[in-house]
């Protein structure tokens, strides 16, 4: 039976692929619910050290799926009214509060929620077939899933204004040349490049890794003297993991390739 979210690892990565390339995977509730379900579990994961999430077929991630049944008109439930964040937000934290990078391998088309999804990433990998478009506008829409938050952060508040305004399409050189992608490369070579980059990354202590996360995320909004001592809390998370600070300093001594275990 096919699973509209597949979960793969490949050494100390998971590879979360959105599976329903014939709806450009566009967000259905059982796909919005498997991804925040997965990223819980992968987080639970210590053998987990990074997360990709790409798209199955010719798509990243079309947005919101808008033909699907609609939801049943009777009384809500209490906890529906009272949800402040709806299933947009849901998503959007699912990833941001994911103390583990995460990858986005942008394989084609990110539009609407799914632009958000993949701007909620830590990074982007993309090819000459990775497309964005807000989009919302175009539905009545003001933005959501974190668009607002993310998209003046990585490309500037001016550009993400034009981007969310005009929802022009933009393509994989202009994404690249604003900041939207952080590695642009072959379409055939996007996977491998972005396992890679999640290589790169899971090769150090995990621990001093998903600290290093906690601080960039919670220093991006403080002063100066609240983000020094946010670091000093960083660093006592890292210095937890004993073994790995004396592998640290053991390799190191004996020019040698290091083995981090996360303990």
């Amino acid at each position: 039976m096919t699973t509209v979210l597949e979960l793969d690892t490949d050494g100390h990565t998971a590879i979360l692929t959105l599976n329903r390339p014939e709806k450009l995977n566009a967000l259905s509730s059982d796909l919005r619910d498997a991804l925040t379900n997965t990223l819980d579990e992968v987080r639970q994961k210590d053998e987990i050290r990074v997360v990709i999430i790409t798209g199955a077929g010719r798509g990243f991630c079309s947005g919101a799926d808008l033909t699907g049944p609609r939801p049943d008109s009777g009384q809500p439930a209490q906890n529906d009214l009272l949800d402040e964040m709806g299933w947009v937000g849901r998503q959007a934290m699912s990833v941001y509060r994911l103390d583990k990078p995460v990858i986005a391998a942008v394989n084609g088309v990110a539009a609407g929620a799914g632009m958000s999804l993949a701007l909620s990433c830590d990074l982007r990998v993309g090819s000459e077939k990775t497309r964005f478009k807000s989009v919302f506008i175009e539905r009545n829409l003001s933005p959501d899933s974190g668009m607002s938050f993310f998209l003046p952060r990585i490309v500037g508040q001016s550009r993400a204004a034009d981007l969310i305004y005009t929802s022009r399409a933009v393509g994989a050189d202009e994404a690249y040349r604003i900041g939207l992608l952080d590695r642009l490369v072959a379409h055939e070579e996007l996977l491998d490049t972005a396992l890679r980059v999640a290589a790169e990354m899971s090769q150090w202590p995990p621990l001093a890794l998903r600290s290093s996360k906690r601080v960039l995320q919670h220093n991006l909004e403080v002063d100066l003297e609240t983000a020094l001592r946010y670091e000093m809390t960083g660093l006592s998370y890292a210095r937890k993991a004993k073994n790995d600070a004396q592998e640290s300093l053991a390799a190191f001594r004996e020019k040698r390739k290091p083995d981090y275990t996360g303990t």
